[in-house]
């Protein structure tokens, strides 16, 4: 237990005397019953066995926010890092700001951000290895980054930047609420360190001495439903109707005068013009999710419906899939799909903070859509490896092992790719949060399983017209439902007005030459597809065969890097610093970097280009020689 000072200030206290029974979202305050085993537990803090006398100890805390009367000083944020003693890449509570009006009528609004320690908890339901905890005690969300592996996962599902993943140590950290210090009655260091009297913390519910307010919501503010954060706020000043986002991102927010509150709406900060930006897309954090993706569901398409014409060969339909199966691609094509789903395994596992606690990733079967498809998928490798290892016998026993490994490998591919989707099913993330996931997934699995079937027969047997055709219908329905859900995705994602629209917005201009290729080759795709499916062996049918391999790749690629580039969360705005690179940019732009509490220095976060680079050396050179010439000859 921390030692309080003599002379620590009446307002670093708790304050809280009495308190309400339920909060606004019909939860319990009281975190436990008298008769609960948890009540009476210690923290442990720092190896003390000792328990805090605080009445309020078991009831839900929150904290309290008078935007009117931060001043954006950024006391908050470093008394938190000092106290947490965290690196200066990663800070569990930020101050950013929206602004509204312009000269003289301008306004800022300053928000100081970090957990909210919510009561519907979707970090600690979404993390697989199950470092997240909700305690009884004040009702803290903490988090053990000695347990996490550095998957990143609550960082998407949470909606206010409070998970921070340090690439530096591969694992997630968080505010802790400081419950040290509640435990000698304090308020947390944050609170303590405010200067404008902004900050302040106690029983949710309960409005601060000096306070007429307890807003849930304000402009810039995520959607409360997602997780009914525990913080509150204060804004009697008037705003202007439109609120901006200092940064890139193209969201404005709106006064809904009919909800009374402020709404995201598409800011068209861009303008209209296309582009391509690959280079953004071929650098993206997450392109081993890219390539695990669309390999797994390849390797879990092929594999299915190599199992279905195993069942069905008798019919005139399944009857090519079951000839492939004697002949002689039929052990190459197994040992294929083995080494390109090791292969996406492998990526996707050392794209964690941890790659060598990957095991932990079971741990959240109960919650987590990451540790149950992290099952499935496991499930179905393991079965397509031993069928593969079993069909190189011909024996009673192992004849009945390969039935056996296909009836759980087609379990394990339905629950890895459903649960691959529903990972995703993210309502902090509305361009993803959208059932067309879910059909572009499974069209993966229809189009590029057809193809990788259909690539190593050819390449080991030859022309095979009669598969080549079924292969191209199945791998038709796939592409041609794909075009239809993309459709229903882009008018959905402009009705939405919220950050799905600016997604979709950006992707029609920031990536919009890169989109409208994506179009046209599903388009193509299509095309050729059918062709094949009619033509067969004809010269029209060989065309489409050979052109297709690199159009389909091509298209699910773009698709797919496409699908991670677009994202736009329902996370804070702009100026929280070195997490937000489009605010870095719109600082140098407008000259804010030449606030040195804006965090931004212009030659500490400029990238050189190397030409750039060694231009300037040899300038500085030059320079250097001149003067030192003209010191010689004027001596």
């Amino acid at each position: 237990m921390i030692n309080v000072r003599s002379d620590e200030p009446e307002y670093a206290f708790l304050w809280d005397k009495q308190s309400k029974t339920h909060n606004r979202y019909g939860a319990s305050i009281e975190t436990v019953f008298e008769a609960d085993e948890l009540r009476d537990k210690s923290l442990d803090i720092n190896d003390d066995v000792g328990i805090g006398d605080n009445p309020n100890r078991y009831k839900q805390h929150g904290f309290f926010l008078n935007i009117d009367n931060c001043i954006g000083c950024h006391a908050c944020e470093a008394a938190c890092s000092e106290k947490n003693d965290n690196p200066a890449h990663i800070a569990f509570r930020s101050v950013g700001f929206v602004e509204g009006g312009s000269f003289p009528a301008y306004q800022r609004l300053n928000i100081s951000m970090a957990c909210n320690h919510c009561d519907d908890t979707v970090c600690l339901k979404g993390c697989p290895t199950r470092a997240y905890t909700k305690f009884a005690e004040y009702g803290a969300v903490l988090q053990d980054p000695d347990i996490c592996f550095g998957c990143g996962y609550c960082t998407w599902v949470c909606p206010y930047n409070a998970p921070q993943l340090d690439p530096v140590k591969g694992q997630v950290t968080k505010c802790n609420m400081c419950a040290d210090r509640l435990e000698v009655g304090l308020k947390p260091a944050c609170v303590a360190a405010c200067l404008g009297n902004a900050l302040d913390f106690g029983v949710i519910e309960n409005i601060p001495e000096g306070r007429s307010q307890a807003k849930t919501e304000i402009p810039g503010f995520p959607r409360t439903d997602i997780t009914h954060p525990n913080i509150r706020f204060q804004q009697t000043r008037s705003t202007h109707r439109e609120m901006t986002r200092t940064d890139s991102t193209p969201l404005k927010y709106h006064r809904d005068d009919k909800a009374g509150m402020f709404k995201p709406a598409v800011d068209e900060k861009h303008g209209r013009e296309r582009y391509w930006n690959w280079k953004i897309l071929l650098s993206s954090h997450e392109n081993a999710h890219a390539i695990f993706t669309l390999l797994s569901q390849a390797v879990m398409g092929a594999f299915v419906l190599l199992v279905i014409g195993s069942l069905f060969g008798s019919l005139a339909v399944a009857a090519p899939l079951q000839q492939l199966k004697e002949s002689s691609a039929w052990l190459p094509l197994l040992g294929i799909l083995v080494a390109l789903m090791g292969f996406g395994l492998f990526k996707l596992n050392m794209h964690l903070g941890k790659p060598h606690r990957f095991y932990r990733g079971f741990y959240n079967l109960r919650h987590s859509p990451v540790s149950r498809e992290i099952a499935g998928v496991s499930l179905f490798f393991a079965s397509l490896s031993g069928f593969a290892l079993m069909s190189l016998f011909d024996h009673k026993i192992a004849h009945w092992l390969v039935v056996l490994f296909s009836i759980t490998g087609v379990l394990g591919a339905a629950l890895g790719s459903w649960y691959m989707y529903k990972l995703y099913r993210i309502p902090a993330r509305p361009f993803w949060d959208h059932w067309q996931t879910g059909s572009a997934f499974y069209e993966t699995m229809l189009s590029l399983g057809s193809l990788l079937i259909a690539v190593v027969a050819t390449a080991i047997n030859g022309i095979d017209a009669p598969l080549l055709q079924l292969l191209a219908v199945i791998c038709a329905t796939g592409v041609a439902l794909e075009n239809i859900a993309h459709w229903f995705h882009a008018r959905d994602l402009k009705q939405a007005g919220n950050e799905g629209a600016a997604a979709h917005y950006e992707q029609t201009t920031t990536f919009g030459k890169t989109y409208r290729l994506r179009n046209a080759l599903l388009g193509v795709n299509l095309l050729l597809l059918i062709t094949l499916a009619a033509a067969g062996a004809s010269m029209p049918g060989l065309i489409a065969t050979a052109l297709l391999p690199a159009m389909l790749l091509l298209a699910a690629y773009t698709s797919r890097i496409l699908f991670y580039a677009l994202v736009i969360p329902t996370t804070m705005p702009g100026a929280f610093f070195w997490k937000n690179e489009g605010f870095v940019e719109h600082a140098r732009e407008t000259g804010l970097a030449e606030m040195e509490q804006m965090g931004v220095v212009y030659e500490g976060h400029h990238k050189f280009r190397l030409d750039e680079l060694l231009q300037t050396i040899r300038e500085a050179s030059f320079k250097e020689m001149r003067s030192q010439f003209a010191r010689i000859f004027t001596g």
